[in-house]
């Protein structure tokens, strides 16, 4: 069964939205038609209901053991859009390609390393950089099966305290494309 949508003004249609059993649809417009796909019942197609995304940071100064890597615990939230970030974890529920980035701060000149670990493994090694203090950063594009897999952020640093600082010890992720 095939339908149409037509909005438009007193003057006439500015757009009409026409739709088919095959799974396309036409955008008809004044300037001429554009016609897209949209994914049949096996495909997915992602709104900005559903596709995940989060920041969560560390908000104060971690105490931590010298010259190991250790997981960072990240105890803010300052967005989680679909409830997949907890205990400082993100587990996301629907499959597909996620960019994670995340930075790891130390309160004295050193040299911190942090890392982006996937189902305990680690996945990215961040590189430093030296400012007025010595920070880490990582960015990966990783898969994620949208059941079981899940991403933590660890740290290593030869001193004992990882700094709770929302703009520099942080992980954000979001959903770039699902599988």
């Amino acid at each position: 069964m095939a339908s149409t949508i037509s909005a438009g003004t007193t003057s006439g249609t500015a757009i009409a939205i026409a739709g088919d059993t095959s799974g396309n649809l036409a955008l008809l417009t004044q300037a001429g038609a554009n016609t897209i796909t949209v994914p049949n019942a096996t495909g997915t197609m992602m709104v900005s209901g559903n596709m995940p995304a989060f920041s969560a940071y560390l908000s104060a100064d971690q105490t931590v053991s010298a010259s190991a890597f250790v997981k960072v615990l990240l105890d803010t939230e300052s967005f989680d859009t679909n409830n997949n970030f907890a205990s400082s974890r993100f587990t996301p529920t629907i499959a597909g390609y996620y960019q994670i980035s995340a930075g790891l701060r130390v309160p004295v000149s050193t040299t911190p390393i942090c890392v982006i670990y996937k189902n305990g493994s680690a996945y990215a090694r961040g590189s430093y950089t030296a400012v007025s203090t010595y920070n880490s950063v990582a960015s990966v594009l990783v898969y994620c099966n949208g059941s079981t897999d899940y991403i933590e952020l660890y740290g290593y640093t030869n001193l004992t305290t990882f700094s709770g600082i929302q703009s520099e010890t942080f992980m954000s992720g979001v959903l770039v494309r699902a599988a």
